[in-house]
């Protein structure tokens, strides 16, 4: 092998952050051909929730803890979602955070923002 040249055996290969489930991803775009055409039809409560988590995650790099609201809007999905932001001893000093976001009719990430922090431990006050 020549000065500079890199052997296939000696490159690093990174495992994937997405979850692979056996499924192929063409639920999410409605074409099995194609990626740049999405589809028209609303995906479901259940899907906008894991798309919201997981696409946060991805943006973030933290696991959502749960998706705590869930709504439709004209223009697809709005979800709250809630991440642990800083681990603290004990557990319930630990900081979260609440984002907003907003996901089109095929579930995908359109915006997001942080709209509240607070330890684990703190209740709202009603």
């Amino acid at each position: 092998m020549a000065v500079g040249e890199e052997d296939e055996t000696e490159r690093v290969r990174r495992p994937s952050t997405r979850k692979t489930t056996g499924k192929s991803n063409t639920g999410r775009t409605g074409n099995s051909t194609s990626g740049t055409k999405r589809a028209r039809r609303r995906v479901s409560a259940p899907q906008a929730m894991r798309y919201a988590a997981e696409q946060l995650q991805e943006l973030l790099g933290r696991v959502p803890e749960s998706v705590s609201a869930l709504k439709p809007t004209e223009d697809g999905w709005q979800a709250d979602v809630e991440v642990l932001e800083l681990e603290r001893v004990p557990g319930t000093t630990s900081v979260m955070a609440s984002y907003r976001v907003m996901l089109g009719k095929d579930g995908e990430l359109v915006s997001y923002e942080r709209t509240r922090r607070y330890t684990r431990g703190q209740i709202d006050r009603g």
